[in-house]
């Protein structure tokens, strides 16, 4: 088995730390996103109020959902709401342009990717929750305003995230 360490860094703390999911385990506090400050702002409004203020719309939600597991199964929480949005939207993943999947641990966006073959180049494009952080209240916000920030005209992108005790929430939503 490979293993690497980095030796500098906000998140590096060691290469030996405690499996928090069972013995052997592989989920550590050391692949799991450090807990920091942020803000995002995404403000929701009918067609026509946005009209009649003159704010110009710049994306319309296609649908969402929430989907839960048991909490020890909390990793895999995005990968039912997933199925679940696109259904509802009544789109396939190839539909799909880029995907945000909220990584409080890393495995989170890697049982995505592997459930449902997702082109890793469409996936978390600039980095996820580990790389960035992630504000407790904040990170459903974050990546959603993140796909908003990256999607051009026209394009789809599906937002997933844990949400605790198991449970995950996701959103799809169109670049007008």
């Amino acid at each position: 088995m490979y293993m690497s360490c980095a030796s500098r860094g906000e998140g590096a703390w060691g290469c030996t730390l405690p499996s928090k999911d069972k013995i052997d385990g592989t989920v550590t506090a050391g692949n799991a996103s450090t807990l920091n400050d942020g803000a995002a702002a995404v403000l929701l409004a009918r067609r026509d109020a946005a009209a009649q203020h003159n704010i110009p719309p710049i994306a319309r939600i296609l649908s969402f959902g929430d989907a839960a597991t048991g909490p020890d199964e909390f990793a895999v929480a995005p990968t039912l709401v997933i199925p679940k949005i696109l259904d509802m939207a009544g789109l396939t993943i190839s539909d799909i342009d880029l995907f945000e999947i909220n990584e409080a641990f890393s495995v989170v966006p890697i049982l995505a990717i592997k459930k449902f073959n997702l082109d890793i180049d469409k996936v978390n494009i600039h980095g996820g929750a580990v790389s960035l952080g992630h504000p407790i209240g904040m990170s459903g916000a974050r990546i959603i305003v993140h796909l908003l920030h990256v999607l051009k005209s026209g394009q789809k992108g599906l937002a997933a995230i844990c949400n605790g005790g198991g449970g995950a929430a996701g959103m799809i939503i169109e670049k007008l």
